[in-house]
């Protein structure tokens, strides 16, 4: 048995959940993968996988057995990556989480000039909302927005801040009124999005001074895109990132209310940053995204 190969193929098969998946991403057959499985349970002697007709999910010793090899696995690739690009351009693959909405609007229009720059780099995004496992799921980098004190154990570096607006479309002011005060939200439609704090409120700060406002609205959306859409088909007042509706604004279609003051949904949610793990703070394609993106972004939908 290959023990690399191995140990490889378990990390496909436990991040896909199954092992034609696994098959698919390696491109092998699904026969090697399941032969490969059962030799590598064998030579433990111990069960990391559980088979269903549908599904294969990791047992409690191959939970614990994948956060070692993904470590393995990361600095394996570390240091064949530094060896690559000491004499040159970083070089490698990085495989970056994003969330959707900024991938599309902010992220993804630098990405063609990020590889035209970097020749020996390519990108594997994962654009997802999900919370994702950095160890896990073998990620050089997370793009995140919020507070980075919520990332204990990972480095952050800040991108970009992350300014907050209220906003509705003018159909919507006409038919509801404008609130000249953040009080008068309580009597408004609010489209509300979930945050992990589970707050239903918004802060709006003026002055040194903070007011708090419970909001409430029929629609609440764990998805920025959809909070933009209610705001734009009428159905009430947001409170989104200034780089989601920025050209929004522009055309007219939205407009910002309640200037007067600095609002967040959560106290010191103000930054977009980028994560990482501590054995990554030395990997120079790591270094060389970050730059490249908190330059390309900084003073960036302000």
């Amino acid at each position: 048995m290959d023990k690399l190969l191995a140990l490889e193929t378990f990390s496909v098969v436990a991040e896909t959940g199954g092992f034609s998946k696994a098959a698919r991403r390696l491109g092998t057959a699904t026969s090697s993968v399941t032969r490969l499985m059962d030799a590598l349970e064998s030579s433990l002697g111990v069960t990391l996988l559980t088979r269903t007709t549908r599904h294969v999910t990791l047992t409690d010793a191959g939970a614990t057995y994948l956060e070692q090899v993904s470590r393995l696995l990361s600095e394996l690739i570390e240091a064949d990556e530094s060896v690559a690009d000491a004499g040159g351009d970083p070089v490698g693959t990085l495989r970056i989480s994003v969330p959707v909405s900024y991938a599309r609007i902010v992220l993804g229009p630098h990405l063609a000039a990020f590889l035209d720059a970097y020749p020996r780099l390519s990108l594997d995004l994962v654009v997802s909302d999900a919370y994702l496992d950095l160890a896990a799921d073998r990620l050089d980098v997370a793009v995140r927005i919020g507070v980075p004190a919520q990332d204990p154990g990972l480095i952050a570096r800040k991108l970009m801040d992350n300014r907050r607006v209220v906003v509705a479309s003018p159909a919507y002011l006409k038919r509801a009124g404008v609130p000249a005060a953040p009080a008068d939200l309580a009597t408004h439609h609010c489209l509300r999005f979930p945050y992990r704090q589970g707050r239903q409120s918004w802060t709006f700060t003026r002055n040194g001074q903070s007011e708090k406002v419970e909001v409430k609205g029929r629609l609440t959306a764990n998805s920025l895109d959809i909070l933009r859409e209610g705001v734009l088909n009428g159905q009430g007042i947001a409170l989104v990132p200034t780089w989601l509706v920025q050209s929004d604004i522009v055309s007219g279609e939205i407009v910002p209310l309640l200037d007067a003051w600095s609002a967040h949904p959560v106290a010191g949610d103000a930054q977009v940053y980028a994560a990482f793990l501590p054995n990554r703070r030395h990997s120079r394609k790591v270094q060389t995204f970050i730059a490249f993106f908190a330059e390309r972004l900084r003073g960036a939908h302000a």
